[in-house]
């Protein structure tokens, strides 16, 4: 009887060790794919956001707010390429940072050459992916005289320019260079240089604008420049 007592302790003994072993076991793999799952979940969020940001649905507007963050103007059409001629819409701009003149495309057209109101129109564009604002009137140097001081801002402009005109991508503002040219000995160019002014009225880089359109060159003794605006100036 003794015999059989010690050969029933060592079978159960056996059982409990192979019982112990299959437990462990499935407690590794378990182990083993939630971390795969884990890691799996962390490659997928880091592609999601490494990539670039869609173009979303091509509509642009444009808020002009003021320190509060109130806007000002109403909703208009985009064009048929689907980014905004220009609209304006009510709405917050809390999060949008100042537009960098590397994610703006600048172009600018003469018009009423060598008549009154002899001016630059200028359109700055957002083609970043996210909002962004300008503020007070752009920078300009005419010519390639880069060094030299910037023009300064128009005596008859309306107020307003300490406000900040927030872009959606794709929208767009415009400004002015008007230009004065009488008597002799004036200037002559085809291009100028523009950087955006910060709150503090500092400037930051200058981008080199060339002119379109049929009279891409341009006159001036005196100039001064308007502020940025959701409307174009001079649309008559």
């Amino acid at each position: 009887m003794t015999t059989h007592r010690a050969r029933r302790t060592v079978r159960s003994a056996a059982l409990a060790a192979v019982t112990a072993a299959v437990a462990l076991g499935l407690t590794a793999c378990g182990g083993a794919d939630d971390g795969s799952k884990a890691a799996g979940g962390d490659r997928a969020a880091g592609t999601a956001q490494s990539r670039p940001a869609a173009g979303g649905n091509g509509k642009g507007s444009a808020e002009q707010t003021d320190g509060g963050g109130d806007t000002k103007e109403g909703a208009q059409p985009s064009t048929a390429s689907g980014r905004a001629d220009q609209a304006a819409s009510k709405g917050t701009t809390s999060g949008a940072q100042q537009c960098r003149g590397d994610e703006m495309l600048l172009t600018a057209v003469h018009r009423f050459a060598g008549q009154q109101g002899d001016h630059l129109l200028v359109t700055a564009s957002n083609e970043g992916t996210k909002p962004c604002w300008v503020t007070s009137y752009p920078a300009v140097k005419l010519g390639d005289d880069v060094d030299g001081a910037a023009l300064p801002h128009s005596t008859k402009d309306k107020p307003g320019g300490d406000r900040h005109i927030t872009l959606q991508p794709g929208a767009k503002v415009y400004s002015a260079v008007n230009l004065f040219a009488y008597g002799s000995q004036n200037h002559t160019a085809q291009s100028f240089a523009l950087a955006l002014r910060g709150d503090d009225g500092r400037i930051g880089p200058l981008y080199s604008v060339d002119l379109k359109g049929e009279k891409p060159q341009f006159s001036w003794k005196e100039a001064d420049v308007l502020n940025w605006s959701t409307e174009k100036p001079y649309d008559f």
